[in-house]
């Protein structure tokens, strides 16, 4: 990570989050595995105290947990919490959806309409492609319509809650063959949202909520 010139050290602890966030919630960072603030702060290019602020955020998202005189470590992954997770986002992302659909914001749908341009290109891999990148891909799909529900409280919870869904679906991406066509289906999703149908892009999230946890349950 490279710093800007009169950065804030808010600023630089976003910075640090967002990058410890990602790499854990796609196990770049393993289940368990130490974080070390010295060694965090050089790669990062930031000093320890963004690093430390950053690891508090990430304690909150259940990312990363610290005990006292052993240091801070990346969380399990929880599997008996699946059902927990679905349960909380069937009930709020079509809530989330309804109101992206509804949202006239230039810049939200812009960010839609690029989600579509990544599910286009990922479509048009080859069915050997990296899963990895299929969930990134999913990822940022539905960062893109929690950023466009303009409730940043609902945002901020099921960002949280996809985060974990992602690290569960990291874990058995591998057994998972039809796991791009999982991601996939988005594509009706997003077109029924850009064209305002918020019925059907509920429905459709409902669904596609629904059978996460249904493949998930089949290999695990």
């Amino acid at each position: 990570m490279t710093t800007t010139l009169g950065a804030s050290p808010a600023s630089l602890a976003e910075q640090a989050y967002l990058a410890l966030r990602d790499r854990l919630i796609m196990l770049e960072i393993a289940p368990g595995e130490p974080l070390q603030e010295g060694r965090i702060a050089e790669e990062l290019g930031v000093g320890r105290t963004p690093v430390r602020e950053a690891i508090k955020h990430l304690e909150l998202d259940h990312l990363v947990v610290t005990y006292p005189r052993r240091g801070t470590f990346a969380t399990t992954v929880d599997i008996t919490a699946l059902a927990a997770i679905t349960q909380v986002r069937a009930a709020l992302e079509p809530v989330a959806v309804r109101a992206a659909a509804a949202n006239q914001d230039p810049s939200a749908r812009a960010a839609l309409e690029e989600s579509l341009r990544s599910l286009d290109a990922l479509e048009a891999e080859p069915e050997a492609a990296d899963p990895r990148h299929a969930l990134q891909v999913d990822v940022g799909v539905h960062r893109a319509i929690y950023h466009a529900c303009g409730n940043v409280y609902l945002a901020e919870t099921l960002l949280r809650l996809d985060n974990l869904s992602t690290r569960i679906w990291c874990v058995a991406m591998h057994r998972l063959p039809g796991l791009t066509s999982h991601v996939t289906e988005l594509r009706e999703m997003l077109d029924a949202m850009l064209a305002g149908d918020d019925d059907r892009a509920a429905e459709l999230v409902a669904q596609h909520v629904a059978e996460f946890e249904s493949s998930i349950r089949t290999v695990l």
